[in-house]
């Protein structure tokens, strides 16, 4: 724990007085939230998310009927389904269909030039609700033309609550709206009665994913390489960079010399040059890969 509280303690939350709380929350309580989600998850929480904080837990003492944050804490602790409903709670998943497109054109043009000589695998690790593994789905039937092409993909998440969203794949039209018509027609079911304003995914592109939860701060993750291609886009940005470069080293076993690691818009690896070289667009391939 020493080493935790010295990633935290450069910069401490506010000790702010919030007369009109339900719940008395006070500093200490937020730098034990922030070194639980630190240790366990690698989530480094800045001071200024007190507030989210707060609103986010607050509802799991009502719920649980915790009089104080210790008291709720102290449950997490010790009751395995709190402390995954704990985790969900602090988890942000920000996603849509085909976020940062040209990083799926980049990818129909690996998968085109693959061939389909054998399965091309792909391991989307921050698969939040599924709009991201469904967009690499979509990209192999495109590329293959084809709604079986030899694509394998492993989408996982820490967040236990978002995977069952995706492994469902039913979805509001507005979030599938900003799509082509032609996406729309081949590769979704247009919900009617009491489904209708909903579309659900296909359910032959459901069986070109495999959805697990993997948090990426275990020892062990229940993957097995080597990929084509990993994507781990906008996750980075919640861990500290000695996390970032723990990740990105277990990362390269698991990437075939030749194959594309994708970031977030707003990552960068460069603090990881030893492992990763960077392609351009946010795109990388292992540093001891092979020279193109």
């Amino acid at each position: 724990m020493a080493d935790t509280r010295a990633a935290l303690s450069a910069v401490k939350a506010p000790s702010l007085p919030m007369p009109d709380r339900e719940f008395q929350f006070s500093s200490s309580d937020f730098e034990r939230v922030r070194e639980l989600i630190y240790k366990h998850a690698g989530i480094s929480l800045s001071p200024i998310k007190q507030d989210m904080v707060y609103s986010r837990l607050a509802r799991r003492l009502r719920a649980r009927g915790d009089r104080t944050f210790a008291e709720y804490l102290d449950r997490a602790q010790r009751e395995p389904e709190e402390w995954e409903t704990f985790v969900n709670s602090l988890t942000t998943n920000l996603t849509s269909f085909f976020r940062e497109a040209h990083h799926f054109d980049i990818l129909a043009e690996r998968l085109k030039a693959h061939g389909g000589r054998s399965p091309f695998r792909i391991w989307c690790s921050a698969a939040s609700t599924g709009e991201e593994p469904y967009s690499l789905a979509i990209t192999a039937c495109e590329a293959f033309n084809t709604l079986t092409p030899p694509v394998q993909i492993v989408a996982t998440d820490i967040d236990t609550n978002v995977l069952a969203t995706a492994q469902k794949g039913v979805y509001g039209v507005e979030r599938v709206e900003r799509m082509s018509r032609e996406r729309m027609q081949r590769f979704f079911l247009k919900g009617t009665g009491t489904q209708e304003g909903y579309a659900r995914i296909r359910p032959e592109l459901q069986r070109l994913i495999e959805f697990k939860r993997i948090n990426l701060l275990d020892k062990v993750w229940a993957v097995q390489g080597p990929f084509d291609a990993m994507f781990c886009r906008n996750v980075m940005i919640y861990f500290d960079k000695p996390t970032q470069h723990g990740i990105l080293k277990r990362f390269v076993p698991l990437l075939k010399q030749d194959g594309l690691l994708f970031a977030g818009h707003s990552e960068s690896f460069l603090h990881a040059a030893d492992l990763f070289r960077s392609l351009g667009r946010t795109v990388y391939e292992r540093t001891d890969g092979r020279a193109r």
